[in-house]
């Protein structure tokens, strides 16, 4: 399970990508558009400027933007600066793994290959999920929601 902070974050890189190529984006919008309290949200973006994902500009006119082409980044990489490992348990971590303290033997181990199973579906799918695929995706399913909401209101209007 993803924590609240890193919904957040994937929120609020949604936006950016969004105005990708418009310049700096004041926290305020960000926080506005996606509901994230502000004081929240600005340790995050740090934390995303910190790891190379965004930079900042300070001043008029100053925000965040992307530091990366959001095609080149991915909800993988997002959620490892963000919550780190994403393996459900320790050892079946690619990047973070430890050894389990209550584990007597990982070969012979019955959860392992079960959750080695469960990180590589996970992994499959954050990897190929970039921050441009998932704002597109957010877009169409906006539309699809106003074409619904415009023919419901269309069925309920007598002519």
């Amino acid at each position: 399970m993803i924590s609240k902070k890193a919904k957040y974050a994937i929120k609020a890189l949604k936006v950016l990508t969004e105005e990708f190529g418009k310049g700096p984006i004041l926290i305020s919008y960000i926080s506005a558009k996606e509901n994230i309290p502000k004081k929240f949200l600005e340790a995050i973006l740090l934390e995303l400027r910190n790891h190379g994902i965004l930079q900042s500009q300070k001043g008029k006119g100053g925000g965040y933007l992307l530091r990366v082409d959001p095609e080149r980044v991915n909800l993988a990489q997002v959620l490892r600066v963000i919550d780190g490992p994403i393996a459900p348990t320790p050892c079946v971590s690619h990047n973070f793994y430890v050894r389990c303290d209550d584990c007597n033997d990982e070969i012979t181990c019955a959860i392992r290959p079960i959750m080695e199973r469960v990180r590589d579906a996970n992994l499959a799918v954050y990897e190929k999920t970039t921050l441009a695929a998932f704002a597109r995706r957010e877009a169409e399913h906006q539309e699809v929601v106003v074409n619904l909401v415009d023919t419901e209101n269309q069925a309920a209007d007598p002519i």
